[in-house]
């Protein structure tokens, strides 16, 4: 266990990972399993990536551009949808890193699993305060259903490489993955140092009493 958070500090103490540090990949790969979409403009060379959430998750979608914002067009604008409903979104540049990704995450237009897939921290943190969810104390969810059946068993097996277990779960039409209850203490251990604030009230369990050694210990607001 010790290991895995140590692995994650690491990430955000390394220097580069190509010209991303390794820290913004996680995050950017954090970002493409949840909210995050990666495109390539007919014509262009690369691809990018457009963080979009609801104006309610401001200061997430703030954090996540204080890491990324050397390689963003421009700061995180309000997009009103409609009368009850208001975005909250910013872009990356073009980037030859980003064209990567999207040949690994996407097949035919939609989101994949990649076999190659290694889960770190800070990948599973901002995948869940994307799409995790809880429903009563202990039962607690990444809602999945974009991806199909077997991806959705990849992410059962990635997830055991962490030692986190979990089983798929059928929300109404389509399947989602729900962990074992014995797991969610481990699953707030690893990912809680990385949770920002606005989005703890997705963790399940109080996690000062789950993880009291990492209070204090946070990601940083900003890139190195």
């Amino acid at each position: 266990m010790d290991s895995i958070i140590h692995l994650a500090y690491n990430i955000i103490m390394d220097n580069t990972a190509g010209s991303l540090t390794q820290l913004q990949l996680s995050v950017i790969i954090g970002s493409i399993l949840g909210d995050g979409y990666v495109r390539i403009i007919n014509g262009r060379k690369n691809a990018f990536l457009e963080i979009n959430h609801s104006l309610k998750a401001k200061e997430y979608v703030d954090w996540k551009y204080s890491i990324l914002k050397n390689i963003c067009v421009s700061g995180p604008k309000e997009r009103i949808i409609d009368e009850r409903r208001t975005a909250y979104r910013f872009y990356t540049k073009q980037h030859g890193e980003i064209s990567n990704l999207l040949e690994k995450f996407y097949k035919n237009g939609k989101k994949i699993i990649p076999p190659s897939l290694k889960l770190d921290p800070i990948i599973l943190a901002v995948w869940f305060m994307d799409d995790g969810s809880k429903s009563r104390q202990h039962d607690v969810y990444l809602n999945t259903q974009q991806f199909a059946m077997n991806d959705q068993k990849t992410i059962l097996a990635k997830l055991r490489e962490l030692g986190i277990k979990a089983r798929l779960n059928k929300d109404k039409k389509y399947y989602r993955v729900r962990l074992l209850k014995e797991s969610i203490p481990l699953m707030n251990k690893i990912i809680y140092p990385f949770v920002v604030s606005p989005m703890k009230y997705k963790l399940s369990y109080d996690p000062i009493e789950t993880c009291p050694e990492f209070l204090g210990r946070r990601l940083p607001n900003t890139a190195a």
